[in-house]
């Protein structure tokens, strides 16, 4: 099993779920977090005063998937998340050794 994480903007959150849910993706977690790349943040005009920006907003979702799923999660999240624009985000692959559902029992790949 792997875990896929994505930073993404926070408002292509919908079309990042409508695209995993038609892949048949089910469940994932979404946390607000604030960072950033390369871009280092930006500057703002306020009231006739800049600001700099040093962290922006982001969404960070996670979802446990097959390792079959992989590629074409990341397929979708890229698809959906893409705007064009410096800060579009990144996706993280990692290793999941054991997932259980609480209610059941299940585990690993029948616990997603």
């Amino acid at each position: 099993m792997k875990i896929v994480t994505a930073i993404i903007k926070p408002f292509k959150l919908d079309e990042v779920r409508d695209a995993l849910t038609n892949l048949g993706v089910h469940g994932m977690t979404v946390t607000e977090v604030k960072g950033y790349g390369r871009q280092k943040g930006h500057t703002e005009i306020y009231r006739g005063a800049e600001y700099a920006v040093s962290f922006l907003p982001k969404l960070k979702v996670e979802v446990a998937v097959a390792p079959e799923l992989v590629n074409q999660t990341i397929e979708a999240i890229t698809a959906a998340a893409r705007t064009g624009q410096i800060g579009d985000g990144k996706i993280f692959v990692s290793a999941l050794d054991q997932a259980v559902r609480i209610r059941t029992g299940e585990r690993d790949l029948d616990a997603l």
